[in-house]
């Protein structure tokens, strides 16, 4: 059977888990919606979605009309839509979908750990993305155990420097965070504020422990910053 539109804009959803549908918290001065695309390609001991990000088949996959009609009917309630995980720059099908929320008229904020900036640079050249907030996990050298031995710190400052490229030439699109977690001291989180410039935002998270990832048993959806 040929592959129809629909059903490529169909596949491009199929990774979405979850919908907030309203969130005061996620897109500073903006109220959104959030979108969950499951998977991750890093294992960070500390994930508090940890459920979509490892095991993202154990959460129902969201209809794409359904998510679509939800949009379109709170479109002029919204500020914008943020596409959050998991890591959905590991999704192939991330384009489209964020092209399909564009075409509601609702701008994009993206998050991500950076592990993907070619993905970070096609959605920004593109136009695709109104915002950008980009996890840094913490030195460097610190990143293999941050991530549960996904990343080195070559690959993590590369990925990073490269992203700041970016930013630097689109600075109204970009915003910065760090998770102030139990491995970081005082010390690693001064390092941290010093790799990013103080021209751009610079947002602390305060950790919460990770949520027991329920075996056997299936979750109704993803969290949002604010049910965390």
């Amino acid at each position: 059977m040929p592959f129809t539109d629909d059903t490529i804009m169909t596949e491009a959803w199929s990774e979405v888990r979850g919908l907030v549908p309203v969130s005061l918290c996620d897109w500073p001065g903006r109220v959104t919606a959030v979108l969950f695309v499951g998977g991750c390609p890093w294992r960070c001991p500390t994930c508090h979605n940890a459920e979509l990000a490892w095991y993202p088949e154990r959460l129902p996959a969201l209809h794409r009309q359904a998510v679509l009609a939800e949009l379109t009917r709170r479109r002029q309630w919204l500020d914008g839509v943020v596409v959050s995980g998991g890591e959905p720059t590991a999704w192939p099908g991330l384009e489209l979908l964020v092209r399909e929320i564009v075409a509601l008229g609702l701008p994009v904020k993206l998050d991500t750990n950076a592990s993907a900036p070619q993905v970070v640079e096609r959605l920004v050249t593109e136009e695709l993305v109104a915002a950008v907030a980009v996890d840094v996990k913490g030195p460097w050298r610190s990143y293999p155990r941050l991530t549960g031995g996904a990343v080195d710190p070559a690959t993590a400052e590369a990925n990073f420097r490269r992203i700041l490229a970016l930013a630097q030439k689109n600075p109204q699109r970009f915003l910065f965070r760090c998770t102030k977690v139990p491995a970081l001291s005082p010390q690693d989180l001064l390092e941290v504020r010093r790799y990013v410039p103080e021209t751009f935002p610079f947002y602390w998270q305060e950790y919460i422990p990770p949520r027991p990832i329920a075996h056997g048993e299936e979750t109704t959806h993803a969290f949002a910053n604010s049910q965390t």
